[in-house]
């Protein structure tokens, strides 16, 4: 990033952290992905709260970013398992904040599995989340009660452009990577499991390249939806991923299980668009299946008869190449910033919550003075 264009994004984040600054100031933890782009929102998190760890999602951190925060933040290792302890994770907000009012700053729901626990057995008061991700507003929507508000960004229009643009790149890195093995998209059917936001840009992409897509989701709502765009949507799953040279997985949540795989037909490409943990039961792979690097980023499983590979260890496959979707990305940590003011208010019930619409047009029009040039 040019310094003038570091400068414009300070003075972005300054603007947008004014015009949502709380009358008090809480304390924060803030998980994230550590991108080249993202001390300045990480500064203005700092700004509006009292910022007592950044958490960075292990598969996307910049070493200069990381560098940047570790002069005025604390940086601390971030685990599914740190936030499924309920004694390692009260333990571990009290070592940082204890007694104090807190704002939980999620990307994919790692907080929900200890909520209940931190807001009871916690020493200060934790006064909600703010969950940026579709998977980690599931985690938190499917519970039967919630134990503090949880204000989800996930579903906003202001995120519309990030979540095709992340779609985008998706299709860029798995085709770079394919390409890298001498292999092109065109003339290899191509599997999209999923059809939300991110699903369903990647299906559209990947069709206007001309490849061949079939769709398919649990949900029959967006399977109509998959077939009113003129998708064929997978009657047989089992058939569909034995006819696809090429799967992408968009769920959130678990879209391979370990017999699925050899489901899978000689020679396909799985690739995803979250974590391997999240999407992918690698653990319940047979034994039977050997691996060994076959190109960067590209990894051979095989057995007797059966081989396939998996893009990038079954991590994100855009993060290789930034995972950039342009100033877009700013319009979602403003409203991030914004989510944290509605909890310090205390007039929310438990439950989910979105910003409201005033917030996101003066979010908008913000994003419009700085980035529409």
């Amino acid at each position: 990033m040019e310094q003038f264009e570091r400068a414009r994004l300070d003075s972005y984040f300054a603007r947008i952290a004014k015009a949502f600054a709380p009358t008090e100031r809480p304390s924060s933890f803030l998980i994230t992905h550590l991108l080249p782009e993202r001390p300045s929102f990480v500064e203005a998190v700092g700004t509006e709260t009292k910022l007592r760890a950044v958490l960075p999602k292990p598969k996307s951190i910049d070493p200069a970013a990381r560098r940047e925060i570790e002069k005025t933040t604390q940086c601390d290792p971030l685990s599914r398992e740190l936030f499924e302890d309920a004694d390692a994770a009260v333990d571990y907000v009290e070592s940082r904040a204890a007694g104090e009012d807190v704002v939980l700053c999620d990307v994919g729901g790692y907080f929900a599995p200890v909520l209940d626990t931190l807001c009871d057995r916690f020493s200060g008061r934790i006064l909600g989340v703010v969950e940026d991700t579709e998977n980690g507003h599931k985690r938190y929507a499917e519970r039967d009660k919630l134990p503090c508000p949880v204000v989800s960004v996930a579903r906003s229009p202001l995120k519309d452009p990030e979540d095709f643009l992340v779609g985008q790149s998706v299709v860029f890195s798995t085709e770079a990577l394919m390409r890298s093995r001498g292999d092109i998209l065109h003339g290899r059917p191509a599997l999209v499991i999923g059809f939300g936001k991110l699903g369903s840009s990647i299906a559209r992409l990947l069709h206007a390249k001309g490849v061949q897509v079939t769709v398919h989701d649990v949900d029959p709502v967006r399977r109509t939806q998959a077939l009113s765009q003129g998708f064929t949507v997978a009657r047989d799953r089992d058939a569909a991923l034995h006819g696809a040279g090429l799967v992408l997985c968009a769920t959130g949540a678990v879209s391979l299980r370990g017999e699925d795989f050899s489901s899978l037909r000689n020679g396909a490409y799985v690739a995803t668009v979250t974590s391997s943990e999240d999407e992918l039961d690698l653990a319940a792979l047979p034994n039977v299946y050997q691996r060994r690097p076959d190109g960067e980023h590209v990894t051979r499983y095989q057995t007797t008869g059966h081989y396939f590979y998996l893009l990038n260890g079954g991590n994100a496959v855009n993060f290789l190449h930034g995972a950039s979707v342009g100033p877009f990305i700013f319009l979602v940590q403003a409203e991030i910033l914004a989510g944290v003011r509605m909890l310090t208010r205390h007039d929310l019930g438990h439950g989910m919550h979105e910003v409201d619409a005033s917030d996101r047009a003066t979010i908008a029009a913000t994003w419009l003075d700085y980035f529409n040039r």
